[in-house]
């Protein structure tokens, strides 16, 4: 029966502070991120918000990094679990195979043998420990906080980054698109006038090589074709890759052109500020967990203080049978200091390590100010070039058509030869390329520009 309490005993106090614990475990596992996440867009058309939304949710990366957010709460629950009672439990039971005799020297008196009353001994014990000051805890609880904002920082600066990748992926693709359909109206063009210089040749109106120069336009404007129809295939894997999309569905993009080309603009006129950046944010947080390593490093010469308390129930009889019919119980509470006198100047390296550690901080964030800086002039100046270049490539196109359509009116009347019409076709297709290319290096640079003044 006393047995069978003390057992009780101890399973209710393994209970107590056992429950809290269970407690914070499961709130810091809720917000890990299942791999069974509903994809935001069912339909493999996706426009370019969708895209990024549904890499947000599913690309592997950033999934991890919102799982160390996790694993840094629940590192600081470790750390800070030696605030908590630490109680412990177990028991020895020892049976003597053989009891040892010692013999009386003393030459005065008869010779004796002292031997042991009891073959069979039963200790159980409980110990339980409070921890009241400790250097290293307080250093844990302090900075936990920051750790935790690290790894968020980590999560933004690797979700920024998605968001980039994934933007630059889509215009990319979007690019290849419109240089494809402007490649089919090309083929389509060349076609009808091959047919036109066929017709005149047999006609007896125009020389054969027209019809023959029209043919080698029309197969070089197929060849790009299908050039372009093969470009696309890989462009559409990046994009599922930085998506996150299986890599066994189909997938297209949905897109509003005229809604885009509103889009190319952005103000310039804006000031850089390095707090939006999120690298100057990291190193801010950097700063103050340096800080705080520093003056734990100063104090860690305090004393650790902790209180005790131990119980044991001892039982003792030759027989098992007869092992819990008396009980010797032993209890003690106390007080425990243990004080740092000399760690081998360990404690004063560590603190100068510290302060040049945190000297390198100080000079790190002028030489990220440096490299914001140089980032977002590099970023300003290309945006602006790339816009001009856009402006003046799209007027292009306009002169371009127009100069087909009269070289084309004016071959139909005889007035000029069929190489004027190969001449201003080339050059259409030329212009509508080059603007094509000069609208995806705008849109892309204006990614970089955001990126630069950290409005990403």
């Amino acid at each position: 029966m006393k047995l069978v309490t003390v057992r009780i005993f101890f399973i209710t106090i393994t209970y107590l502070f056992a429950t809290p614990l269970l407690s914070v475990a499961q709130n810091n596992n809720s917000n890990i991120p299942t791999s069974n996440t509903v994809p935001i867009n069912t339909s493999s058309y996706f426009t370019l918000q969708q895209c990024i939304d549904y890499a947000l949710l599913n690309q592997p990366g950033l999934n991890k990094t919102l799982i160390d957010i996790d694993i840094a709460k629940t590192t600081n629950a470790i750390n800070l679990s030696g605030w908590l009672p630490q109680i412990t439990a177990g028991g020895n039971l020892l049976h003597y195979l053989q009891l040892g005799s010692i013999a009386n020297t003393n030459a005065n008196q008869p010779q004796v043998t002292n031997q042991p009353r009891f073959n069979n001994t039963f200790i159980p014990q409980l110990s339980a420990s409070q921890s009241l000051f400790n250097p290293s805890i307080l250093y844990a609880a302090k900075s936990a906080p920051s750790y935790v904002k690290k790894a968020e920082q980590i999560s933004d600066s690797t979700r920024i980054n998605v968001i980039a990748a994934v933007t630059k992926s889509f215009y990319n693709v979007l690019l290849t698109l419109e240089q494809i359909s402007v490649l089919k109206e090309d083929t389509t063009r060349l076609g009808s006038s091959m047919d036109n210089a066929y017709h005149r040749y047999k006609g007896g109106i125009a020389d054969e090589t027209d019809y023959q120069q029209a043919a080698i336009a029309l197969n070089n404007s197929k060849a790009q074709l299908i050039l372009a129809k093969e470009n696309i295939k890989p462009q559409y894997a990046t994009l599922k890759q930085l998506i996150g999309y299986p890599t066994d569905k189909h997938i297209q993009i949905n897109f509003d052109t005229l809604q885009m080309i509103k889009n190319i603009y952005i103000d310039t006129t804006q000031q850089l500020h390095y707090e939006k950046r999120i690298e100057y944010q990291q190193l801010k947080t950097q700063r103050v967990l340096q800080r705080q390593l520093t003056s734990y490093y100063k104090y860690a010469f305090l004393p650790t203080a902790s209180v005790f308390y131990n119980y044991s129930l001892g039982f003792q009889s030759s027989q098992f049978s007869t092992l819990f019919d008396s009980e010797s119980p032993t209890s003690v509470i106390g007080l425990s200091v243990s004080i740092p006198l000399f760690t081998g100047l360990s404690r004063s390296h560590n603190l100068h390590k510290a302060k040049l550690q945190e000297k390198i901080v100080n000079w790190s964030e002028a030489d990220l100010k440096l490299q914001i800086n140089r980032e977002y002039a590099t970023a300003l100046a290309s945006y602006k070039s790339n816009l001009y270049n856009y402006e003046m490539l799209q007027k292009n196109v306009s002169l371009a058509k127009r100069v087909y359509f009269i070289v084309d009116l004016q071959y139909k009347q005889g007035i000029v030869a069929y190489l004027n019409v190969i001449t201003a076709e080339a050059n259409l297709i030329t212009a509508q390329i080059n603007y094509l290319n000069a609208l995806f290096q705008v849109l892309s640079s204006r990614v970089d520009l955001q990126k630069a003044m950290g409005t990403i």
